[in-house]
């Protein structure tokens, strides 16, 4: 089976290029499970409900976050009625949302999303190796696992792959809305890329108009900041498994850069 894993869609023009690029891309590249992060997707800045439910109407079959899952208060009531939008799962357990979730792809084998966050640079949360231990645990029964490690330190996340090599069919990295080149399989048979990048615009600084990150960093003063337009392109990585063992075959990105 393929899954496909879009890294972090920021604003309106991620979720543009989504929309118009997803379903295409499901039946081209014969995917089975289609998964996104999703943290940015408002402004860049969160996800609201209605966000979310446009972006499962595309077909999307689960939504990851991260650090900005809780910029808009809205969503904190929305965890309660869409089990298939995450929070990462190392959060205190009596903050809204889970961490996890199992969905039914196409070909109608039962996987599980997971998602994590790193602690380096990155808010106070428990351990996410031991969360992600806690959370195997349970499922024993479902051999197809996707992990989003939402991290900032590419050698956390490289910790958190050969960790969980062996036992989960894919660690894909976001947070840093720069994609990397070591997409690879792992010796055990866990896919693996240290960050998928962003889908949304790269003629930004990360998402953001450049003069106002430029004039933050040369003034430290708190500017707001906006979500740029230009450059859209979407990053994702497409991972093939054996549904079966749960382990991976193949790992490869998939890019789609916006003409004009």
């Amino acid at each position: 089976m393929n899954i496909l894993f879009i890294g972090d869609i920021f604003a309106s023009s991620g979720r543009g290029i989504v929309g118009e690029h997803l379903q295409e891309i499901v039946s081209s590249e014969k995917i089975d499970l289609a998964l996104a992060n999703a943290e940015n997707s408002a402004g860049g800045f969160g996800v609201t409900p209605l966000v979310a439910e446009e972006l499962l109407s595309m077909g999307l079959d689960a939504l990851t976050t991260g650090n900005h899952i809780w910029d808009k208060r809205e969503i904190y009531e929305y965890f309660g009625r869409q089990p298939r939008l995450l929070r990462p799962a190392n959060y205190a357990a009596e903050l809204p949302g889970q961490g996890y979730t199992i969905v039914r792809a196409r070909n109608g084998v039962e996987c599980a999303v997971i998602n994590l966050q790193g602690r380096v640079h990155m808010p106070a949360t428990d351990c996410p190796f031991r969360t992600a231990d806690r959370i195997l645990a349970g499922l024993a029964g479902t051999k197809v696992r996707v992990v989003d490690f939402h991290a900032e330190m590419t050698s956390e996340k490289m910790a958190m792959g050969w960790y969980l090599d062996g036992r989960v069919s894919a660690v894909i990295g976001t947070h840093t809305h720069i994609p990397t080149a070591d997409t690879r399989v792992l010796p055990a048979g866990t896919a693996y890329q240290t960050d998928a990048g962003m889908t949304g615009p790269y003629d930004s600084i990360i998402g953001v108009e450049k003069a106002t990150v430029i004039r933050r960093f040369m003034t430290a003063l708190p500017i707001r900041m906006e979500a740029a337009r230009k450059g859209v392109e979407l990053h994702s990585v497409i991972v093939e498994v054996d549904e079966a063992t749960g382990l991976a075959r193949d790992a490869r990105r998939y890019t789609i850069r916006r003409a004009g």
